[in-house]
């Protein structure tokens, strides 16, 4: 009697992994398709007003123009082996990528609070991670143009690209995983604070630093000892490391593409949970 049961459990718990599994793959399934609704929601605005992108295409510009051409004439700076502009454009590539994931993922939100959007999409079945992933990767998609534009004035310039299909799809998907990297940051801004003012003013203070702490337009060498810590703690490091790895023909990584990854990865799962959780303060 005893076996009879043991042997009923056994096929009852065989006949349950098949169900949990379906279950799970299932719910994995939802969350892609939901995220991809909110991914082609977002985008439709900006196909709707797409002068968004030259107006963020002036600061990197302006950046290359200018502050490249002048520091590339002062060669005081060491940039192992580099150029000075072809060190520099991909710092001012994941430079626009991080203004333009700051300033346009939590406005929006707020946006929405505004508009009373969010109470509708809070009220729906749709999972919140969903939706800050959905508005974290119409962020990514935002960024695209800019890669084309950073290319064709690094053309300009004289820097050095990188050609190579593969190294071109490691660009889009680094830029990718920054833009979705720093929106999330910019979506939990956006829910703590109240007004579109306040998160410009808080924007700003965090752009700064996170631009300047950093590897973008200069090695984290020159730095006192202090900002080189902040610095190694700064996802835009890493997403400039890998950047610098892949756009320029001459290019390398320091940290290695594994960590460059693997920092971007971990910041955006961490960042993506506390944006989720926080998302229902919106409303409040």
């Amino acid at each position: 009697m005893r076996h009879r049961e043991s042997d009923a459990l056994h096929v009852a718990w065989a006949n349950g992994r098949p169900s949990r599994s379906a279950n799970l793959l299932a719910a994995i399934s939802d969350l892609i398709t939901k995220t991809l609704v909110i991914v082609e929601l977002e985008v439709r605005k900006l196909w709707h007003d797409p002068s968004d992108i030259f107006l963020r295409t002036a600061q990197p510009a302006l950046w290359l123009l200018i502050f490249g051409q002048v520091f590339s004439r002062i060669r005081a700076i060491p940039t192992n082996g580099l150029p000075y502009l072809d060190f520099m454009a991909a710092g001012i590539l994941a430079q626009s990528v991080l203004f333009m994931a700051i300033f346009t993922g939590g406005m929006a939100i707020i946006w929405e609070k505004d508009l009373g959007i969010v109470h509708k999409f809070l009220a729906s079945p749709t999972p919140r991670v969903a939706m800050v992933l959905g508005k974290s990767l119409s962020s990514g998609v935002r960024s695209l143009p800019q890669i084309v534009i950073i290319y064709g004035l690094s053309l300009l310039l004289g820097v050095k690209l990188n050609f190579n299909p593969l190294a071109i799809m490691g660009v889009v998907l680094i830029v990718v995983m920054g833009a979705v990297c720093f929106s999330t940051f910019s979506l939990i801004i956006g829910c703590l604070v109240k007004t579109r003012e306040r998160f410009t003013g808080i924007g700003q203070l965090m752009t700064m630093p996170l631009f300047f702490a950093s590897n973008a337009i200069y090695p984290i060498s020159l730095m006192p000892k202090w900002l080189q810590m902040i610095s190694h703690l700064n996802p835009l490091t890493y997403q400039v490391d890998a950047l610098r790895g892949t756009m320029l023909a001459n290019g390398t990584s320091t940290y290695g593409f594994a960590v460059d990854f693997t920092v971007l990865l971990v910041a955006i799962v961490v960042m993506t949970v506390i944006s989720g959780r926080l998302y229902s303060r919106v409303v409040m």
